[in-house]
């Protein structure tokens, strides 16, 4: 593949220039040449761009993106794995949320947090010390 000037680069990935600018200042991208005083790309560096796009869609940090493109082996890994551990963290909190919200929504009350049997019983359990978590897996 030809090399490919940046204002053409970030229009094939749907970006702003300025992020490609922004990426290459990072360090995680490294244009193939200059021309005209222009960022040029190859292959390559569009495919490392494509990787970042793809992690930032899914609210990657960029440090993650970052240790996948260029840390060896063991830190990618590594920092995958930190990554994982909190999205799982994050989808058991979501999954929380989503039974405690159900609960509320199912309740026959008009004020589930003043009139509901239930929820009163664990908003006392909490004020008990009955950690959240402990709360939604009763009740569920």
């Amino acid at each position: 593949m030809d090399l490919i000037p940046i204002g053409e680069a970030a229009a094939k990935l749907g970006m702003a220039p300025s992020a490609l600018r922004y990426y290459d200042e990072r360090g995680l991208v490294h244009p193939a040449a200059r021309r005209g005083g222009k960022r040029m790309y190859d292959q390559e560096q569009l495919r490392r761009l494509a990787f970042i796009k793809v992690a930032h869609a899914l609210a990657l940090p960029l440090d993650t993106a970052a240790a996948v493109l260029d840390a060896p082996g063991s830190q990618w890994r590594e920092a995958l794995e930190r990554q994982i551990a909190a999205l799982e963290h994050a989808i058991a909190q979501a999954r929380t949320a989503q039974t405690f919200l159900t609960h509320a929504i199912q309740c026959p009350t008009d004020h589930p947090a003043r009139e509901c049997p239930t929820m009163l019983n664990g908003l006392d359990a909490l004020l008990s010390g009955t950690p959240v978590t402990d709360l939604m897996d009763e009740n569920h």
